[in-house]
């Protein structure tokens, strides 16, 4: 049965079935979910809400029965936000998950160069046309995050600006998560990681895909991207706080030498600090227009250096490796047996213990039958010994053998 109650009698344990008034005043973007954290009751109460519908079915009623109120087309006075579950889904293996991420992927890039279309176009952003793609990367990092993050790093040069927000969408996910936020404040550290560089969109083409390296007066043009984005953002629809910080101050870094004003320590916001890990992490792992990207194991210990001088925070680092994994997908190895891998999923439990894809033989310099070995497993007889850089040794078909190619053809253009 469902009755409409005021937001102050709201209480933990109630199942709250529907908002009442414009979406855009909604502190979360779900419904239909039983109460059970202060901290969202607290941002009910906070926020421009005053009336919902509660299902005293499925959770707790109020002391009197006088407030209730059939729920009918009448009594709805704006559209609900999209649904969106209020926990993660269940855990799915990678070779499950890589083709709905690829499918993701690819509708991902198609609604991001949309949006960037807009921008380019003088036209005013309705970021909330975004909810429901934020709502899908998240499902999808939810079921197996490995899937997604390493898909959407495999950019060509014309889709960069596009995936690139969709690879830190992700990445913010999986690392609110990771600092173990509510999953409403998941979803809005993956909408801020989505619409983080949209200052790109108006930046001059000319220079995003300069094939060498920024003269200084280029280089100050580009730097001008956080405030003009933070600038299309706040002029649009309305966008969440978190969004429009993130945005302004994804390139900020703790010791004070970021821009574009330099903030430092406790100046800078959480969001600030996971998006330029998130933002970091997946530019360098790219291809660009001027440098192959790094290998994403060889990038995570580059960026363990950056962070104790001072580039990122280092609690939120040590977290976004806990999320990613010391060797993350896609990250070329050696066994102690001295054969070498791609490491193709993380182990749940055991941070330096993935499964890989053993391909090669160092010592027959040689490749050798294709192996999947779980390294968690205790009677594994080989383990990761060291990373390695496939600068070096020019494999032409690691992401083939980690995703498989029915999953990277879908995930193309």
């Amino acid at each position: 049965m469902l009755k409409k109650i005021s937001v102050d009698e709201l209480r933990l344990g109630m199942h709250l079935h529907e908002l009442g008034g414009k979406w855009v005043d909604h502190p979360f973007w779900k419904s239909k979910f039983v109460l059970r954290d202060e901290r969202e009751l607290a941002l009910l109460r906070d926020s421009g809400v005053r009336e919902c519908w509660i299902d005293v079915a499925k959770g707790l009623d109020v002391a009197s029965p006088d407030s209730a109120l059939p729920l009918t087309a009448s009594t709805v006075a704006d559209p609900s936000p999209p649904r969106i579950p209020s926990e993660p889904e269940s855990p799915t293996a990678m070779a499950d998950e890589l083709g709905r991420a690829a499918a993701l992927v690819r509708e991902s890039r198609r609604r991001v160069q949309s949006l960037f279309r807009e921008a380019r176009m003088g036209r005013a952003l309705d970021t909330a046309d975004c909810l429901a793609l934020v709502e899908d990367i998240a499902g999808s990092v939810a079921r197996n995050p490995g899937a997604l993050i390493s898909l959407a790093r495999l950019k060509t040069h014309d889709d960069y600006s596009y995936m690139h927000s969709v690879a830190v969408c992700a990445l913010m996910v999986s690392l609110a998560r990771q600092l173990g936020q509510a999953e409403a404040a998941c979803r809005e550290a993956g909408f801020a990681g989505l619409l983080h560089d949209m200052g790109k969109a108006v930046m001059p083409l000319e220079l995003l895909n300069k094939p060498g390296k920024l003269t200084a007066a280029e280089f100050d043009v580009i730097r001008g991207h956080p405030q003009r984005g933070h600038e299309l953002l706040a002029a649009g629809a309305a966008t969440p706080a978190l969004a429009l910080d993130v945005c302004l101050h994804h390139h900020e870094r703790p010791d004070g030498a970021g821009y574009p004003f330099g903030l430092r320590g406790e100046a800078l916001s959480l969001g600030a600090r996971m998006g330029a890990v998130c933002d970091v992490y997946d530019a360098i792992t790219s291809n660009r227009p001027y440098k192959a990207g790094w290998d994403p194991a060889d990038s995570v210990s580059r960026m363990t250096t950056w962070t104790r001088a001072g580039q990122f925070d280092p609690a939120v680092f040590a977290a976004f490796v806990k999320s990613l994994g010391v060797y993350p997908v896609g990250s070329l190895v050696r066994m102690r047996s001295g054969r070498l891998a791609v490491v193709v999923e993380q182990s749940a439990t055991q941070l330096l213990k993935p499964r890989v894809k053993v391909f090669y033989s160092t010592k027959a310099q040689m490749p050798i039958a294709v192996e999947l070995v779980d390294t968690s497993d205790p009677h594994c007889a080989d383990q990761v010994a060291a990373r390695e850089s496939n600068a070096s040794w020019k494999f032409p078909h690691l992401d083939e053998l980690w995703a498989g190619a029915d999953a990277l053809a879908a995930a193309r253009p």
